[in-house]
Formats: C-alpha cells, sequence, structure tokens
C-alpha cells in the first residue's frame, strides 16, 4: 500500500467549490431538492411535500416529476455518478455548482448554455431533451418564489 492509497481523496465532482448562500435563490433551491430527492425515501417526500404545499397538488405533482426525471437520467446516462454533499452542507459541490448552472440557464431560455452544462453531466444525447425539462422544473422552483431555498444552518460536525 502506497501513501496515496491512505489518503482520502474527494471524488471526482465532490470537491467544495463554494458555499450554498453563495448562490443565487433559484441555484440554491435546485441544489436543495436535488440532495433532498437522492438522500432517501423520507427526504424524497419532504420535498414532493413542499412542492404540493407551494403549488398545489397538480403542479407540486408536476415540478416533483421533472425532478425524478433529471436524477435517474443523471443515473442512468451519467458520464459518472453525480457527487452530491449531505442535505445539511453548507458547502457545494462541484456537480452540485453545474446542476445548479444548468437549471438556472435552462429556467433562463439559455438552452445552449444549458444543454453545455446538462452535458457535463449527462451524454450529449440525452443532455438535449432534459433542456426542456430543467426549465419545468426551474419554473416551479421559481413559482414557489425560492421560500424553500434557505441554505442549512451550518453544523460544526458536517462532514464532506
Amino acid at each position: 500500500m502506497t501513501p496515496q492509497d491512505t489518503d482520502p481523496k474527494p471524488q471526482r465532482g465532490g470537491a467544495p467549490v463554494g458555499f450554498l448562500s453563495e448562490l443565487g435563490p433559484l441555484e440554491a433551491a435546485a441544489v436543495v431538492y436535488l440532495r433532498l430527492w437522492c438522500s432517501s425515501a423520507q427526504t424524497q417526500a419532504r420535498a414532493v411535500s413542499d412542492f404540493e404545499a407551494m403549488l398545489g397538488p397538480d403542479n407540486g405533482s408536476r415540478v416533483a416529476a421533472a425532478l425524478a426525471q433529471i436524477c435517474q437520467a443523471c443515473s442512468l446516462h451519467g458520464r459518472r455518478p453525480l457527487m452530491r454533499h449531505h442535505v445539511d452542507c453548507t458547502c457545494l459541490g462541484g456537480d452540485e455548482s453545474c446542476f445548479a448552472n444548468f437549471i438556472a440557464a435552462a429556467t433562463e431560455g439559455a438552452r445552449e448554455d444549458a444543454f453545455l452544462f446538462a452535458s457535463n453531466i449527462v451524454r450529449p444525447d440525452i443532455a438535449l431533451n432534459l433542456v426542456t425539462t430543467a426549465r419545468d422544473f426551474g419554473l416551479g422552483l421559481r413559482l414557489m418564489g425560492n421560500a424553500a431555498c434557505v441554505p442549512p444552518e451550518p453544523r460544526t460536525n458536517t462532514l464532506h
């Protein structure tokens, strides 16, 4: 075993590149809901509950379905596993930053930019179709008034 084998390295895309508090409301909400969706069945249910409470059952379900489709595409067609920080972590990982910018660009109608961000996450043939879904998700977040995007309080025992 070499010293390199025992040194923990952040996995590609997981290294902290900033803090959630440095993001705009839409981008922060996108990261928070990505983390919630991918963490557990309980946190996924919390996300759905937020969407339905803020947007009504029909629109909330559509926003949840858009996020589910995005996450499924990332899982099935990702260039590599999409790295995320813990739900309560105040840091922002590299992959999460790319995801946030992808959702924001799609929401703003910058399709080409959104496609480029998505191409860093999934295969290009999947990325093109995912832009519209990302727009739907982002517009839902915007309609929510971004009330749920307040970053979690810092915890002294948070590990990356």
